[in-house]
């Protein structure tokens, strides 16, 4: 009996660096090469150019006063200073905190003063959010918040120019204070009950996971990296821009926020050799009018993360948009994110009935549940990680770090797994989302991969919503492909009939437009079971 248990070892070691140390050695190595491109905003920069204005803004930065250790809030839809922030601020020694850009007076409020953030940058407004009205609001219940900076906005060009008055040797004597060890960024995760909780990465955390996750999609400094996802979640700003710039690879922003075409249209005109995505904006790409019309030769590879990926949109990907390295990642904020990820040569088997196998570095297990017992490869049970990646904890929540990480180190990630016998792991749901009907287990994947291939479905999302008799009853939620020619219920369950198990059969049917999601992409089953759960 082998059990599920997993050691990724291999040849590269980890880094030691800070975050701007790495950047330092990244921009003297290729100057020259481009490192970022704000596409809606038509400014460009070489490493040697964006080094520089890191630079800038980290001497800013103390200039402002901020000294280590001191939070400084992001809250801002993607663009080139979200980018320059991330870096400047690991230059001093302050810790980041992403705010994510959804999140209105009542959520910001409470990160702003449960993190303790003194210096704020925000975007002025977006998608009809007036992020200056809200700042505004908020303010008075925020003692510790000090100045606030708009990007796009005179505050900006005023807080930059205070670099001027910082001499360099003062930002190498703060930089030379640094750990990789200290703690850099905080990342809300986003709870389903109560306030969000506080991830705290350091250096090392999240600078090893980007570098990693690039050397499994082989990138180098010819690679060019589109990034639709946000900056504020780790997809964006781990795996996007710290893999690209510690590889010397160049950071692609196609929109403010994603949009469809906007990301094709950078792909094709900035040469993207990867692209980011989690599967339903894969899907909206694949399914945009004049998609064939794009010029997406250039892209080789490309990460897909957040939920599993379909079939049939795999090899679309695959076929259709030149991705034939493309990686499935799998992760979680407090992990840095990724722990699993599939390799640029794995099969189409594996990249879409797994989440990958374990990376360098780190151990994965499965164990059961109620015990803590490792079970053995075959069988389902809770995933956890251990090693580098693991949070230094939750920022000054002490309990809900013990909640979650154990004596023994391991981040205990709440997904039910499956590890097969070749190493690469299955995740079959979420414990909480697991639907129990009349004492059987109902892995919602399952049924949703099954559904998938239903020629009047779009896209598919099942959840347990209550039953009298038998506690949970399935519910298929389902974005037809012709509004036209919506799918009825009898044609659900004769599509299912003798090719699932009687319980596993959606007794429900929901057509819906659109999922509700985050603002990282993923789908709110919460939500789903809230609002059609009568």
């Amino acid at each position: 009996m082998t059990l599920s248990y997993a050691h990724g070892t291999g040849d590269t070691a980890l880094l030691g660096d800070t975050i701007g140390a790495n950047l330092a050695r990244t921009a003297a190595t290729w100057p020259d090469r481009e490192a970022l491109v704000d596409v809606p905003a038509g400014r460009r920069w070489t490493y040697a150019e964006f080094a520089a204005d890191v630079g800038r803004l980290a001497c800013a930065l103390l200039a402002s006063g901020v000294a280590k250790g001191d939070r400084v809030g992001v809250w801002a839809v993607n663009r080139a200073e979200w980018v320059l922030v991330q870096y400047a601020t690991a230059r001093v020694g302050a810790v980041m905190v992403n705010v994510n850009p959804a999140y209105r007076t009542h959520e910001v409020e409470y990160v702003l003063r449960q993190a303790g953030v003194s210096l704020l940058f925000a975007s002025i407004e977006h998608k009809g959010s007036d992020y200056r009205a809200m700042v505004d609001e908020v303010r008075p219940s925020v003692p510790e918040l000090r100045r606030t900076v708009y990007f796009g906005d005179p505050s900006w060009e005023e807080f930059a120019a205070l670099g001027a008055e910082v001499p360099t040797e003062e930002l190498n004597s703060r930089e030379a204070e640094l750990s990789c060890d200290d703690p850099i960024n905080i990342q809300y995760t986003s709870g389903t009950t109560g306030f969000p909780k506080g991830a705290t990465l350091s250096h090392h955390n999240i600078l090893n996971n980007g570098y990693f996750v690039g050397e499994l999609v082989a990138y180098t400094e010819q690679d060019r990296i589109c990034v639709p996802v946000p900056f504020y979640h780790c997809f964006g700003m781990v795996m996007g821009n710290l893999a690209a710039t510690s590889h010397g690879a160049c950071i692609v922003i196609p929109a403010p926020s994603f949009e469809p075409r906007a990301t094709l249209e950078a792909v094709q005109r900035e040469r993207c050799t990867s692209l980011y995505g989690v599967p339903t904006m894969f899907i909206a790409e694949l399914n945009l009018p004049g998609f064939a019309e794009y010029d997406l030769s250039t892209l080789r590879t490309g990460i897909m993360a957040g939920s599993p990926c379909p079939v049939e949109v795999m090899k679309r990907v695959v076929a259709e948009m030149h991705m034939a390295e493309v990686s499935i990642c799998y992760g979680m904020t407090e992990t840095s994110p990724v722990s699993l990820q599939t390799r640029v040569d794995d099969d189409l088997e594996h990249r879409t009935g797994t989440v990958g196998r374990v990376l360098p570095h780190l151990e994965v297990k499965v164990t059961d549940p109620a015990t803590g017992i490792t079970l053995p490869r075959g069988e389902a049970g809770e995933l956890c990680t251990r090693g580098y990646s693991v949070m230094l904890g939750y920022w000054e929540e002490p309990e809900k770090t013990a909640e979650a990480i154990d004596t023994g180190r391991w981040m205990h990630t709440g997904d039910l797994a499956v590890m097969r016998e070749d190493g690469y792991v299955e995740i079959v749901g979420r414990i909480k989302d697991m639907i129990i009907r009349g004492g059987e287990n109902i892995y919602p994947r399952e049924i949703e991969e099954f559904l998938y291939a239903h020629p009047k479905i779009r896209d598919v999302q099942v959840v347990g919503v209550p039953h009298e008799r038998y506690g949970e009853e399935v519910l298929a939620c389902v974005i037809p492909l012709d509004a036209a020619d919506p799918l009825t219920l009898d044609e659900l369950r004769a599509f299912c009939r003798d090719r699932l198990a009687h319980y596993k059969i959606p007794s429900r049917l929901q057509l819906l437009d659109a999922f509700p999601m985050t603002v990282s992409g993923k789908v709110r089953k919460i939500e789903l079971r809230r609002t059609h759960g009568s």
